[in-house]
This record gives C-alpha cells, sequence and structure tokens, in this order.
C-alpha cells in the first residue's frame, strides 16, 4: 500500500479531529468503541443501564462470583478467542467439561423415564441413524421406524421448504420434531422449529439431502465432513469459557478504552438523535434528571490537564457535543426508535423478541457431586415450567472450585410466544419455583438454598429464524444510506458472541472508514 507522505499528515489531522458517539454500552457497543478509539478517533459511549456489558453479566451469589448472563462463546470464527487473547485473557480461556447435556419431559408419553441424556451425533437435534440406542430410548420404536421412513422418500422440495419445522416433521415425523429438535431451537435459540431456516442454522444441509437422498442421510454427511465439525457436536459443546466469568471481558475492553481516553457514560439513556449542518448531536437527560450517578468518568491525577479538560467536555455536556458519526449498538426497540428519523427501516418481525429469566441457584446438595444430569439439561416444550437448566458446578472446573462443595445451578424461563413463568412473581416466589423445577430436572430434591440471583433479558431474535436476514439486509442498506450512520447489535448480526463481535468490528471499520477514507481504504499497489 503506497500513501503520499502529504495523505499521511491529513490522516493524521482527520484522526484528531473526529469524534464518534457509540449508543450503547454492551459487547457490541464496547467493540464498535474499541476499532475507532484505537486508530486515534475520539470516542464517547453512552449506555442507558449502570454498567457494561449487556447481557455479559456477573454477580456474587452466596459469596460466590458467577456469571448470571453468558457463561461461554461459541468457537466458530475464532473472533472472540482473538479479542480475549488481544486484551491479555487467552490462557484463561477453559473448556466445559464433557459430561454431555440430557432431555426432560419424556414421561408425558405414560411410558419409561422422565429424563434421559440427549443423543450425540445429529445435528440441530435430527438423528444421523434414527436406530441409535440413544435416538431410540428417547423417540420409542414406532417413531424409529416413522423415521427411517425418510430413507425410502425422494428429496422432493428441496431447495424451496427453508422451515426446519416443516422439513424434519415431512421427513422424519412428529415425535422425531417435538423429542429431538424442538428441545435444541428452544433450549438454544429460544425459537420454534417452524421458524427456523434451515439454510441459515445449518448451511449445506438442504443440499446434502438432495445428495444423499435422505434427512438422515444428509446429517451423516454433514458430520463426515471436518469443514461441517464445529456444526455436529452435541448442544453447547463448541464453547469456551473464561475462568472467573465472562465478565472478566467486560473489565478488560472497558480498561482498554479507558487507556485509550475513552469517554465512559454509564446511567445515561439516549434520547433521540439529531443531525444539522453534517454533525450528529446525542440528546441525553439533563444532568440534574440522572441523579447523583452519572457515568462521567473521572481522569485520573496522573493524566495530562489539557486532555482531560477536552474529554470532560464532551462528555459532560454531550446533548451540545457535535458527532461527527454514530454507531447504535442499543437493543432493537430503542435502536429502531433512534434510527427511524433518519433511516427507513423494514417492518420488524411480526413474532415478539422473546424474553427469557435466568435464576441462579447456589445450593447443597452432595448428591448433586456425581452430575446426575451432564452438564444441563433441555426440555420437551411443554413438559415442564423450566426451559433449560445448567448445571454450572458440573460444567465449569473454575465454577466447581469456587463454590466449594456447593452447587451452582442456572434455571432458565421463557421462550420465543411464552412469557418466562416467573414474570409477575416477587424474588422469593421466583426462587421456590426455580428450585422446584430444578429439583424435578435434576432428579434430586433441592432444599438447601444458601442463595439466588434472577436477572432478566430480551433476546433478539436468532440470524437463523425465517425473514430474519432479509430483515437485517433492509436495515443495513437504509442505515448505510445515511452519511455517518452506523448500527451493530445481536437485532442485526444474530444471537451469540461469535456473530456480534465481528459484525460490529466490521460496522465500526465501515464507519470509520467512510469518516477518514471517504469510504475506502487507500488501494494497494
Amino acid at each position: 500500500m503506497t500513501v503520499d507522505p502529504a495523505d499521511l499528515e491529513g490522516l493524521a489531522e482527520r484522526v484528531r479531529g473526529t469524534r464518534v458517539a457509540i449508543v450503547g454500552g454492551g459487547m457490541a457497543g464496547l467493540v464498535a468503541a474499541l476499532e475507532c478509539a484505537k486508530v486515534g478517533i475520539a470516542v464517547t459511549v453512552f449506555e442507558a443501564s449502570g454498567s457494561l456489558g449487556g447481557a455479559v453479566r456477573s454477580a456474587e451469589v452466596a459469596g460466590i462470583r458467577v456469571d448470571v448472563g453468558a457463561e461461554s462463546f461459541a468457537t466458530r470464527g475464532g473472533t472472540v478467542r482473538t479479542l480475549v487473547e488481544e486484551l491479555g485473557l487467552g490462557d484463561a480461556v477453559v473448556t466445559p467439561a464433557a459430561g454431555g447435556a440430557w432431555l426432560a419431559g419424556l414421561a408425558a408419553s405414560g411410558t419409561g423415564p422422565d429424563a434421559a441424556p440427549l443423543p450425540t451425533g445429529g445435528v440441530l437435534g435430527i438423528p444421523a441413524n434414527p436406530w441409535d440406542p440413544a435416538v431410540v430410548r428417547i423417540i420409542g420404536r414406532r417413531a424409529a421406524w416413522r423415521a427411517y421412513l425418510d430413507r425410502l422418500r425422494p428429496p422432493l422440495t428441496i431447495g424451496i421448504d427453508h422451515s426446519l419445522g416443516h422439513l424434519v416433521r415431512g421427513r422424519m415425523g412428529q415425535v422425531v420434531l417435538d423429542r429431538l429438535v424442538a428441545p435444541v431451537t428452544s433450549g438454544v435459540y429460544s425459537a420454534r422449529p417452524d421458524d427456523i431456516d434451515v439454510e441459515l442454522a445449518a448451511p449445506g444441509l438442504s443440499a446434502a439431502l438432495t445428495r444423499a437422498g435422505s434427512l438422515s442421510g444428509a446429517v451423516a454427511a454433514l458430520r463426515a465432513g471436518a469443514e461441517k465439525a464445529a456444526q455436529c457436536k452435541a448442544p453447547g459443546s463448541a464453547v469456551e469459557g473464561i475462568e472467573g466469568g465472562m465478565s472478566r471481558l467486560v473489565d478488560a475492553v472497558q480498561a482498554r478504552l479507558e487507556a485509550l481516553q475513552v469517554q465512559i457514560r454509564v446511567a445515561t439513556p439516549v434520547h433521540a438523535l439529531e443531525r444539522t449542518g453534517g454533525k450528529w448531536r446525542v440528546v441525553v437527560p439533563e444532568a440534574g434528571d440522572l441523579g447523583e450517578s452519572t457515568g462521567i468518568r473521572t481522569p485520573s491525577p496522573d493524566e495530562p490537564e489539557d486532555d482531560a479538560e477536552i474529554r470532560n467536555d464532551a462528555a459532560g455536556a454531550p446533548g451540545d457535543a457535535a458527532f461527527d458519526a454514530v454507531i447504535v449498538a442499543a437493543p432493537e426497540a430503542v435502536a429502531r426508535q433512534l434510527l427511524a428519523p433518519h433511516a427507513d427501516l423494514p417492518a420488524s418481525a411480526e413474532s415478539a423478541a422473546p424474553v427469557v429469566e435466568i435464576v441462579t441457584l447456589v445450593v447443597d446438595a452432595p448428591e448433586l457431586d456425581a452430575s446426575p444430569r451432564g452438564t444441563g439439561v433441555l426440555t420437551v416444550p411443554g413438559s415442564h415450567i423450566a426451559k433449560a437448566l445448567t448445571h454450572s458446578t458440573a460444567k465449569w472446573e473454575w465454577v466447581r472450585r469456587a463454590a466449594g462443595g456447593a452447587h451452582v445451578v442456572r434455571v432458565s424461563f421463557g421462550a420465543q410466544g411464552e412469557a418466562p413463568a416467573t414474570e409477575g412473581l416477587d424474588d422469593e416466589a421466583a426462587a421456590r419455583l426455580a428450585l422446584s423445577e430444578a429439583s424435578a430436572l435434576l432428579g434430586v430434591e433441592l432444599t438447601a438454598l444458601r442463595g439466588f440471583h434472577r436477572a432478566r433479558f430480551v433476546q433478539s431474535q436468532p440470524a437463523s429464524v425465517l425473514g430474519r436476514a432479509e430483515f437485517a439486509a433492509g436495515s443495513r442498506a437504509a442505515i448505510r444510506r445515511v452519511e455517518g450512520l452506523g448500527a451493530a447489535g445481536a437485532w442485526l448480526a444474530g444471537t451469540g458472541l461469535a456473530q456480534v463481535v465481528p459484525d460490529a468490528a466490521a460496522e465500526a471499520d465501515r464507519v470509520r472508514a467512510g469518516l477518514l477514507w471517504g469510504g475506502s481504504e487507500p488501494a494497494a499497489d
């Protein structure tokens, strides 16, 4: 790449005079802020809540510091792992135990036990071999025969029907859908199988079905391909965590941003964005309306006085500050409200975003020492009040050590189209319900509760939901038609750090290039 020295001086001048506002202090906003700040752009982050990280959060429960939001990240793509290592946390990366997950809710059929190990060797719960004893144990022989008919049916409409639920129901039958596929899509994606796009959730499955002539054959073919191995592991197995909790990642990003002199304002909701004369103004409440916690970071005593004064001006009167660009990294409802006056966004999907509550319990239960239900339990939809359970002390060695003989269990409530059963309950009642559900899912009566924590999340629709890709593409196109405007977050990228982090970095790079290069990087020779 060749850059004229005069251009380089001009670039440095543009960097010094460029200011970017980031609305939202979740992981998308933090990554976008980091991408802009690391080249010298002045950045201010506005976060409505009192803390950073969004769905990545931790809390002390019965004296144990544990994750109460996202507990891991998917390894696909390697982007999150790269960020973790860049922030000096590479040595803290840990992998979950190999205990595997169980499925509960089988007793609804009136025969057999209520729970069994979830079969491995499938894709999205679809089995490669319906006669696998682990599969037969869950669906029964009659349903296994029905699933085997898939091998005798022609591919027919492959490439036309994209609904996962419709595909599995037609090829393998309702029981396979209800007992193997629905627990995975509900527990992992908080979505119904009928709403999942096959090609987005399992790329290549439809093409493999056309080649193999059966759905089970297609699953086997995907598993046989080394390049597809990450998709074909048991649910939750292709993940990593951070010893001490995922919130260490948030703390590390925040420390790096502060070292880069980024202004971070928590407890500062943004009410509107205004654009005048090619500049953006971020409208927030008056300082007096925010109470004592304005979220303005006080410069340390060893910081140059002139720099501190400039940053305090930017943070102390954000409504009057002029920004060259704004990246909106807030949840969908807030983002759409802020973006609507400036970008012609497509209509949002009809289905409401899933609301999930996670109740984290710390219990004394020696019966759980042997991990009787592996590292967690998914449920057949409608069979239990809870959606899923994670036995954290069985799944993560660092949690087991920190718990000192106690057990940490996370119980999840709520899914797409289903409000969490804890909604409307006070905290004590929610804890009692979670303890009861944990007892049922683990097959152990739990009574000795040391402490609990309750967290509520409004999740974005997964990127694999039907129509979501077109919605995201239309939204991005509308946003990119507006100079100096960007957007990132799970509502555009899809849920999970493996999707949010690279998407936020790419969007920040796009906005940054527009500010510094007029839309494109200098061409290489």
